[in-house]
């Protein structure tokens, strides 16, 4: 039989604090709709925390700020990619969940037009083929 008093338990019991979320500036929103409009059938949406861009019922994308700070963005990659991310310094990174989820921070070194490949090759890799043979690819022969 447990003998302590209320005071043993309490700081168990209490509701730990939740630290607040960075906002998403609205530049770096509308800068990725703008990639992501070009490409078939992707929307956006609220996400349970930011937003996301999908194709059908697949995320492509989601861009959240972070409780340090900082803005995140991630998405999928193919296998090599995902190797790749796990050694290219601070600013990239593999996601602790799904085996091919990546991302980076985004700030002011973030290099958009790199960062507009790894976005459209993570919409081939999640979208239907029908719709990811719409799409040019740098690098990637067209399907025609």
């Amino acid at each position: 039989m447990w003998s302590g008093s209320a005071d043993d338990v309490r700081g168990w019991c209490e509701t730990p604090r939740v630290s607040e979320r960075a906002t998403i500036p609205t530049d770096i929103v509308l800068r990725l709709a703008a990639l992501f409009e070009r490409l078939p059938e992707c929307s956006e949406k609220d996400a349970w925390t930011g937003v996301a861009w999908q194709v059908r019922q697949a995320t492509v994308a989601h861009v959240f700020g972070g409780e340090d700070g900082l803005i995140r963005i991630t998405f999928r990659a193919e296998p090599d990619e995902v190797e790749a991310f796990q050694h290219l310094g601070p600013q990239y990174f593999k996601a602790s969940w799904g085996t091919n989820v990546v991302g980076l921070v985004l700030d002011e070194r973030t290099d958009w037009e790199e960062l507009a490949e790894l976005l459209t090759d993570s919409f081939c890799i999640q979208a239907p083929q029908s719709l990811a043979d719409q799409v040019s690819r740098p690098g990637v022969p067209d399907a025609g």
